[in-house]
């Protein structure tokens, strides 16, 4: 009873941080959308007019909620400071936290099983969490040099560059984690370089800028310049971030051989449509990024389609030296009885396993009835994801696996 009421607390403690975890993202996202925006969107006042002579490099109408707004933005700062500022930082800080807060609940709590794949590398719980942590930090680390040294001048290259970087770690993450926790970590060291951005480069430059202003001083436009850079940069990564944070609901990206070829695509989909949208404020529709963005996204689906399983017999069988033979389909008998082994203990309206409170995504597998209604997703994550049983706790086998092919298409009778 104490096991089980420590998962069921884990459970709520994952529902409550997750909810709060969506709720922070759409906040900070939200906000990044709207100003990257509104600075393409701006238009420069009448040469001139009265706004030029104060100073503002850029305004716009526009109307929402049944009211008219006039927002405008200074070159560098307004002649005097207003009595109130709204700072945009917390939005930031708290999608972080409680992103780091269900790396521990979902995958450093249970690491062995959400971390560990000792077909990909042969590693200890302790030592998943250690390269899921490292991540974070390397990727901060590198980031920041790279946009402090020269190349970050050139925007265009250090797009690239860092794109090739984040690849690179993908690559290096899906041979030493789990899939899923590969491809979580990339999205949480993209999420930590963009909560960098705003605590160590956006936020300390608009403090510079105000603290010069209550001193009587110029304001130096290169805090203005770097808070852009940064606040572009973490545009671009939205839609790959986005993306990372559903992408445990699909096990076929994940679990495909060259997974991290698959993060890849999709990443640079998102960053072209996200590009497409960033010209259109400005006034420019090329429809070339969408489109490559889509086929991208079209080329990968394809790419990892699941190919028919064709369950063989031994050679042996057929005769010495013959081709193999389809397998027959086994009675349902061997196939419950394979997955009350193998999968019931999760799948279960009391778990057994250790770590459950209740089925994962509600499937429950413990009757007749339950297996033939869940046959197709059962062999859809068992035999052509081959992401279930989680981290194979049970010991699943191939051949249960081929056993579990040819029962449902023999029609899963």
């Amino acid at each position: 009873m104490e096991a089980l009421l420590v998962s069921y607390g884990i459970d709520w403690a994952n529902l409550l941080v997750r909810w709060l975890h969506l709720i922070t993202g759409i906040a900070w996202i939200g906000a990044s959308f709207y100003f990257v925006w509104l600075d393409n969107s701006i238009r420069p006042p009448k040469p001139g007019s009265d706004l030029e002579k104060k100073g503002v490099s850029g305004e716009l109408w526009a109307v929402h909620g049944g009211g008219f707004y006039n927002p405008q933005k200074y070159l560098v700062a307004p002649a005097e400071l207003p009595e109130e500022l709204h700072w945009f930082k917390w939005e930031a800080y708290a999608t972080w936290i409680t992103g780091v807060a269900m790396l521990f609940i979902v995958y450093y709590f249970n690491a062995s099983a959400m971390m560990v794949d000792k077909s990909v590398a042969n590693l200890t719980g302790p030592e998943a969490v250690g390269v899921g942590i490292g991540t974070l930090v390397l990727g901060w680390i590198v980031y920041d040099l790279l946009c402090k040294s020269p190349l970050g001048k050139r925007e265009g290259l250090l797009g690239l560059v860092m794109f090739v970087f984040i690849v690179a770690v993908a690559y290096l993450l899906t041979h030493l984690l789990s899939g899923r926790a590969a491809y979580i970590h990339v999205g949480a060291m993209i999420g930590t370089i963009m909560v960098g951005n705003v605590l160590m480069v956006i936020i300390p430059g608009q403090r510079k800028l105000v603290e010069a202003m209550k001193a009587g001083r110029s304001p130096d436009p290169i805090h203005g310049r770097k808070g852009k850079q940064r606040s572009v940069h973490n545009n671009y990564f939205t839609l790959p971030i986005l993306f990372i944070m559903i992408s445990n609901h699909y096990a076929m990206t994940y679990t495909h051989a060259h997974s991290w070829l698959v993060l890849a695509a999709i990443m640079a989909a998102g960053v072209l449509i996200r590009h497409f949208f960033n010209l259109r404020h400005k006034g420019k529709v090329s429809v070339g990024y969408p489109i490559a963005g889509v086929v991208l996204l079209l080329a990968v689906a394809v790419a990892i389609a699941p190919r028919p399983v064709a369950p063989a017999a031994p050679a042996a069988s057929a005769g010495e030296g013959a081709a193999p033979v389809a397998a027959a389909a086994p009675d349902f008998a061997r196939i419950q009885a394979i997955v009350t082994q193998r999968c019931a203990s999760c799948h279960s309206d009391k778990p057994t396993q250790a770590g459950f409170a209740t089925a994962p995504a509600g499937m429950m597998l413990q009757t007749p009835e339950l297996i033939h209604q869940h046959a197709a997703k059962v062999f859809q994550r068992a035999v052509q994801t081959k992401d279930m049983p989680l981290a194979n706790m049970t010991q699943m086998t191939d051949a249960e696996r081929a056993e579990l092919a040819a029962w449902f298409q023999a029609g899963a009778k």
